[in-house]
């Protein structure tokens, strides 16, 4: 996380968690050729439209004081990260404890690149996943994410 998305997400944390949300993630990034600071929210229920509408309107005059591009412009938005989005914080692996998760690693590993599992727990650099009565552990070092499994079907 660079130091303007650091600086954004300490400063909205309090603001944001008053409302009943969580950060998920912050970003400051050029997208569609210009800079873009998305803040990612995520809550018990499915975050709607209106919640991210919500935090947009409490949050756009504490940032207006921050003040975090020093004067450079930003489109702000404020989203859900979405069903399938990477497990990051201890709060979000302590949300999917006993859910199915997928794994994907960077290389395979006896012979495969992905394992889906239930989520049984996750140390310090680890992460454990019980695939059809196995647990398996991943190094975080190998693996490219860990999100919650969902089925389109």
């Amino acid at each position: 996380m660079n130091a303007t998305a650091e600086k954004v997400r300490e400063t909205l944390t309090p603001v944001i968690e008053a409302l009943g949300y969580e950060i998920v993630d912050v970003e400051y990034e050029k997208k569609h050729g210009e800079m873009n600071l998305t803040v990612f929210i995520a809550a018990e229920h499915p975050v709607t439209l209106d919640d991210c509408e919500k935090v947009h309107l409490a949050i756009d005059p504490v940032l207006d004081q921050l003040n975090p591009t020093s004067d450079a412009p930003y489109v702000l938005n404020v989203s859900s990260p979405g069903l399938d989005r990477p497990l990051k914080s201890p709060r979000d692996f302590q949300r999917n404890y006993g859910k199915m998760v997928e794994v994907k690693l960077f290389a395979p590993y006896r012979g495969k690149k992905i394992y889906e599992g239930v989520l049984v727990e996750k140390k310090e650099h680890v992460v454990v996943i019980d695939v059809n009565g196995e647990p398996m552990q991943f190094e975080d070092s190998k693996t490219v994410f860990v999100r919650p499994f969902v089925s389109f079907t």
